[in-house]
């Protein structure tokens, strides 16, 4: 333990780092939780709620991600969006108009909306922002992809339940990021920080300037994923529900582990980003992803997936005095203040970031105990 990483107990008593206690508490696979068990409520905590914060948090520390279950009726509506985005981006043109393409470093993070093409990463993405008109093609009229109002606010909710719940891990007091956060709801004429995309990635169909790709061997197989190896998200929180398996994170250990491998109807990917890594002091480390785009080519759609992400105000900072307050230590680089907006458009390198301790393990008292 670094001496300025100091934590005070929770309930009981913390075993120093994840690092320190993975021996005892080393997940078999994913945890996953269901979404009902992570909303707080009035009062002393249930053992439900810590046991499913214990088990998400330690997820997130070991996998950099954990599986959400949300209620059956919110599955049929996920299911619905990927169905509707399928046939959205299947009767788009096959290569889009020069004013829709965009890549990763040219797109203003807190302005995109409406329809966006990479073709260097065979990604075709439409932006869902409230507040912002999306971008009309010279194509005219268009339709979006249906229900994206309804998915936005499902997303969302669960987003900032699932960031309480690390939070309360933390030990950091209720909503404690609430002034970085959007108003819920927005108040007249703002504009959504956060965004879903509706993502579409290698559709047969669409043909973009050069394919380049990177193949690499997992367990005896040739496995091919976008140009840009890996990626790491701005966001607070990412939320991922695909049609098809394909997602990869890098688990603690340095290995790729394929995330959405076995996902039930009503279950989504979750996962931290850069902001929440500078927000926590980088208790919380980012995950790091890639996206396999194998065997694509034979399927009619491609892989689509709807990814919530839960982002900080443009004009607000990123700052670690919650943590602080917790009595969490807080190094060197973490000290000052980042305006939002100058964090979005830094570079940040991945190298950086992955060299560090992540989570500290809690270990809950029973109920009687607490």
């Amino acid at each position: 333990m670094r001496g300025s990483r100091q934590c005070i107990p929770l309930y009981s008593q913390i075993v120093v780092t994840w690092k320190g206690s993975m021996a005892g508490n080393d997940l078999p696979s994913l945890g996953r939780v269901k979404l009902c068990d992570l909303i707080a409520c009035e009062g002393l905590p249930s053992d439900s709620y810590k046991l499913s914060v214990s088990t998400l948090s330690q997820s997130l520390a070991q996998y950099s991600a954990a599986i959400i279950q949300f209620p059956s009726s919110d599955g049929a509506l996920l299911r619905s969006g990927l169905d509707s985005a399928h046939l959205y981006f299947h009767q788009r043109a096959s290569y889009p108009a020069a004013d829709m393409i965009h890549d990763n470093e040219s797109r203003e993070w807190c302005k995109t909306s409406g329809y966006y093409a990479d073709p260097q990463l065979w990604l075709e993405t439409y932006d869902f922002r409230p507040g912002l008109t999306p971008t009309e093609s010279n194509s005219g009229l268009e339709f979006p992809p249906a229900g994206l109002p309804d998915i936005f606010s499902l997303l969302g909710k669960a987003a900032r339940d699932i960031l309480d719940a690390i939070t309360f891990y933390l030990n950091l007091r209720s909503s404690p990021f609430t002034e970085i956060l959007d108003n819920v709801p927005l108040r007249g004429r703002e504009i959504s920080s956060s965004v879903l995309s509706v993502c579409c990635y290698g559709r047969p169909s669409f043909q973009g300037p050069q394919h380049h790709n990177l193949t690499t061997q997992e367990d005896g197989q040739l496995v091919m994923f976008s140009d840009h190896e890996h990626q790491v998200d701005k966001s607070l929180i990412t939320l991922v529900k695909s049609d098809k398996a394909g997602l990869h994170v890098r688990d603690f250990h340095g290995r790729w582990v394929l995330v959405d491998g076995d996902l039930g109807p009503q279950e989504a990917i979750v996962y931290p980003g850069l902001a929440l890594y500078q927000a926590t002091a980088g208790y919380v480390g980012p995950a790091l992803h890639r996206t396999e785009i194998s065997n694509l080519q034979s399927n009619l759609y491609g892989r689509c997936c709807l990814a919530f992400k839960l982002m900080p105000k443009s004009m607000t900072s990123l700052n670690c005095s919650e943590m602080r307050a917790a009595g969490h230590g807080v190094e060197a680089q973490f000290q000052l203040p980042i305006p939002v907006d100058d964090f979005m458009q830094r570079s940040h390198p991945t190298e950086q970031l992955f060299n560090r301790h992540t989570f500290p393990s809690f270990n809950f008292p029973t109920a009687q105990d607490a």
